[in-house]
């Protein structure tokens, strides 16, 4: 009964963690270029009371053996990276990667960060930066008497100025990607750093030839969180958070009962 009582505990630990797992992805439904993630669990270890294979006699083994689970564990919340829903904004700093593919950002603190998340403005100096202000990689620079600004499906910008017809490249922008892009670390505001799990960031041409998708102006990323399904996973985690609560009820009554007997 000891054994049933640690078990059913790290199963409801477990649930715990996944229904605070799907909430997290709940609230970010509406989070441009927010990525879902899911739990992902591993049993404990197991006692041999017997060892499958073990000598039943001079000549057989036991087939199958009789081995006791001690519980679960959560081993991770692994990042899906499913390319989500493009809407259409208008605006010219609105930019998604139609595949693979990470905008690289400049932090505060000169480190390179990687997002999916395309909602770019200018800055006083006329920088395309984020919404928190932090860089484009590479920097462009587009002048106050720009009158349009156009993005190209490889990464190029260009603009045009008043009274002028010809168009003046700015830049071109580069995205990276990596082998593993579930091993990245998120950081919050969208932005991911490499890890030795993900491997070194891959940087080229959008739609070039290290296989990166092309960019779309004028659209954002939305969310690839689907409602419904985050929904039916949060009532299979409340049963199997019930039923585990169950096994310890059952557990606890057992105990009474056998502390009740006799002496």
């Amino acid at each position: 009964m000891i054994r049933a009582l640690y078990s059913a505990a790290s199963g409801m630990s477990a649930q715990q963690l996944n229904i605070d797992n799907i909430a997290n992805n709940l609230a970010n439904a509406n989070t441009t270029g927010y990525k879902s993630r899911r739990a992902q669990f591993q049993d404990l270890l197991y006692q041999n009371l017997i060892a499958p294979g073990s000598s039943a006699g001079q000549s057989t083994v036991v087939p199958s053996g009789l081995q006791l689970g001690l519980g679960t564990r959560a081993a991770s919340n692994e990042i899906i990276f499913a390319q989500g829903d493009f809407s259409s904004t208008g605006n010219p700093l609105d930019v998604v990667i139609q595949g693979r593919g990470f905008f690289q950002i400049k932090q505060a603190n000169g480190d390179t960060a990687y997002t999916r998340a395309g909602s770019f403005q200018f800055d006083a100096s006329g920088n395309i930066v984020t919404a928190n202000g932090e860089q484009l990689i590479p920097q462009i620079t587009i002048p106050p008497t720009a009158q349009a600004v156009n993005i190209a499906n490889d990464g190029t910008v260009s603009y045009t100025l008043t009274g002028q017809t010809q168009a003046q490249t700015a830049g071109q922008i580069t995205i990276a990607n990596f082998q593993n892009p579930a091993g990245l670390n998120s950081i919050g505001n969208s932005l991911y750093l490499p890890t030795d799990a993900s491997g070194n960031p891959i940087v080229g041409t959008p739609g070039g030839t290290e296989g990166l998708g092309t960019l779309q102006q004028g659209y954002v990323e939305q969310s690839n969180v689907s409602i419904v399904d985050e929904f039916i996973n949060l009532i299979t985690s409340q049963r199997a958070y019930e039923a585990n609560s169950k096994v310890v009820k059952a557990a606890d009554d057992m105990y009474q009962q056998a502390n009740n007997l006799p002496k």
